[in-house]
């Protein structure tokens, strides 16, 4: 089967978030083109035994806006914030709340996904137990993965594909790429797509700690997160939800609609090395990248920028940088390259749901968000990082990466329409 020629194009027609840096799309693509952290320190829980006292919170978030107080206590914060993403997502794209046919609804579907799902509503369980017939029945349902794509199909009532995907911090764009798969191949129209996660929290912080993963430059939050660096010393977690609209081409141009970009390519790899560490020669991320060019039908030379995973972790940013160089040879000295996490943090299992958003609004208005706090870059990271201000776009095509723990990759490859 000729991959280029029998399968169907897919294109994004719509765009939420949620995260540190905004509450809206055009806020967040404010605060970033401006290089402003939304990193700051956990007001949420007393902090004073954390190593690590600061995380990218989502601030003024508000679920009455979105979603009947009834409906909340159904809900961890993971899936309220994947419904405010969503409801942006769907008004930018055109659809009112159920107000498609039929037709329509049968073939538009959801995949979202989350990497750690209900952390919260665990711990409220957990430290609120007072014996079997005392937990809440919408406990389960508040802290499954799946719900927040369960949630938004009875909001919007999509009956299409229902699913959703939990691999670390690949989720995002694993959702993506799967539901893009979904429309290329004709098992749906449209799908609502991407990831969300909210673990700021006391487990999910002591327990990235405990890991020794974490950024515990406490007293400068703002300049904590910094890809590629020198001074870099481990991630800063974030929080929040990036979901997309996906729609097959021909449908989405009958009906007018706006094309941020087309999803291209797609690719997945394994490290097979390390639960949490990727391996040495960076040969997982070479492949996956490999991967999504090659279902693109493209050659290196055909990308001007890269959204990298970009975590800020003094191994991953180095071998991600080898990889890049390996994918890329000569041509890595031309390509455009940031991580948008030196400004949201990581938001895990949302990371590639936001930062596929961000390759999409970089080919849509030619800017690229820079990656702050560069002040002296490492000599191993020695690509065009795009440091602490934003760039131009010199192309129609962009990569976007996101790596997890486990050895998942996951790597898309967007075009300009």
């Amino acid at each position: 089967m000729n991959m280029q020629t029998s399968r169907r194009r897919v294109v994004i027609t719509g765009m939420g978030t949620l995260n540190p840096c905004g509450n809206t799309v055009p806020e967040t693509w404010a605060n970033l083109l401006a290089g402003r952290s939304g990193i700051g320190t956990i007001d949420r829980f007393d902090i004073t035994d954390y190593a690590c006292k600061i995380a990218g919170q989502v601030k003024g978030f508000n679920p009455d806006d979105f979603i009947d107080r009834k409906e909340q206590k159904k809900m961890d914060i993971f899936i309220q914030y994947a419904m405010a993403a969503t409801h942006e997502a769907m008004v930018d794209a055109g659809f009112a709340d159920r107000e498609m046919a039929k037709a329509d609804r049968e073939m538009f579907g959801v995949l979202i996904g989350s990497g750690i799902g209900g952390l919260s509503t665990i711990w409220d369980e957990a430290n609120g137990y007072r014996g079997p017939r005392r937990i809440s029945p919408f406990f389960i349902p508040s802290l499954i993965i799946n719900l927040a794509s369960g949630f938004v199909s009875i909001r919007h009532g999509l009956q299409g594909p229902n699913s959703a995907v939990a691999t670390a911090c690949a989720t995002g764009t694993h959702a993506i790429g799967d539901a893009s798969r979904l429309i290329m191949h004709g098992y749906a129209d449209r799908m609502v797509a991407g990831g969300t996660d909210s673990v700021v929290t006391q487990l999910g912080v002591g327990g990235f700690a405990a890991m020794r993963a974490l950024s515990t430059r406490n007293e400068e939050p703002e300049q904590a997160s910094r890809p590629f660096d020198l001074g870099r010393d481990g991630f800063v977690m974030g929080e929040g939800a990036g979901i997309v609209v996906l729609e097959e081409y021909e449908l989405a141009k009958a009906r007018g609609a706006k094309i941020y970009a087309e999803v291209a390519g797609y690719g997945m790899s394994g490290d097979a090395h390390h639960i949490t560490s990727p391996s040495l020669d960076g040969d997982g991320p070479m492949r996956v990248m490999r991967a999504t060019l090659k279902d693109a039908g493209m050659a290196p030379s055909d990308i001007g920028y890269v959204n990298a995973h970009g975590t800020s972790t003094p191994a991953g940013d180095k071998l991600e940088c080898l990889a890049i160089k390996g994918v890329f040879g000569e041509h890595a000295k031309r390509l455009k390259v940031s991580s948008t996490k030196s400004m949201t943090g990581h938001l895990l299992g949302a990371a590639g749901g936001i930062e596929t958003i961000f390759t999409a609004l970089a080919l849509h208005t030619g800017q690229i968000p820079p990656t702050i706090n560069v002040e002296n870059q490492d000599p191993e990271c020695d690509l065009d990082v795009t440091a602490n201000i934003a760039g131009t776009l010199d192309g129609d095509v962009a990569l976007n990466n996101n790596f997890g723990f486990g050895g998942t990759n996951a790597c898309v490859v967007l075009r300009k329409v």
